[in-house]
């Protein structure tokens, strides 16, 4: 378990940003992988992303192709939802907040030196992503040149709500955290 009933908001607070961080940092733990949620028209729209980094203003970054679906979805409501579950611990983190896309900027770029060798393929494919393709095998051409960074995007989640979901037989324990002005507030919520 990671929230035990005894403990203060403000150490449950403090132990949701570690796991955080270490999803960030640690390929193996659980919160490196997130739901991203975003809007597509009239539908909600799901989707696993890589989380690469979370900043010390808790701000949430990952990598697509700037052609991609989810690009698009958030241009026009950039409103998102990223969700966690860590089975071990079992608890469910879920973060809402908004997105801002960098792409050919200088935070862009400093991602981009992050990204090395064949990683880069996944950012210059020849076909734009959701295309759709007669066989598999038709979306393996690359840009032989690895070095562009021309549809490399970072996504930065700022996040407004963290919300956790601590199971525990008979006695879940949830709590929501807002962020007001640049200040985070508690409250315990019925699960």
């Amino acid at each position: 378990m990671l929230i035990d009933l005894r403990d203060h908001p403000s150490e449950i607070f403090s132990k949701i940003i570690h796991e955080l961080n270490s999803g960030a940092t640690d390929k193996m733990h659980p919160y490196s992988y997130g739901v991203l949620g975003t809007v597509e028209g009239m539908r909600p729209d799901l989707r696993y992303v890589v989380i690469r980094e979370v900043d010390n203003d808790l701000n949430l970054f990952f990598y697509t192709d700037e052609r991609s679906l989810k690009v698009k979805s958030i241009q026009v409501n950039p409103n998102v939802s990223l969700l966690f579950y860590h089975p071990l611990k079992r608890v469910q983190v879920r973060i809402a907040g908004r997105a801002f896309l960098h792409h050919l900027d200088s935070q862009a770029s400093m991602h981009w030196k992050r990204v090395l060798g064949d990683a880069r393929t996944a950012y210059n494919a020849l076909i734009q992503p959701g295309t759709p393709i007669h066989h598999p095998e038709d979306a393996f051409s690359w840009n032989e040149d690895l070095s562009s960074s021309l549809n490399f995007l970072v996504i930065k989640v700022e996040p407004f709500s963290i919300e956790a979901l601590q199971l525990n037989g008979l006695e879940h324990l949830r709590i929501r955290f807002t962020k007001e002005a640049e200040n985070w507030s508690s409250t315990w919520l019925a699960p």
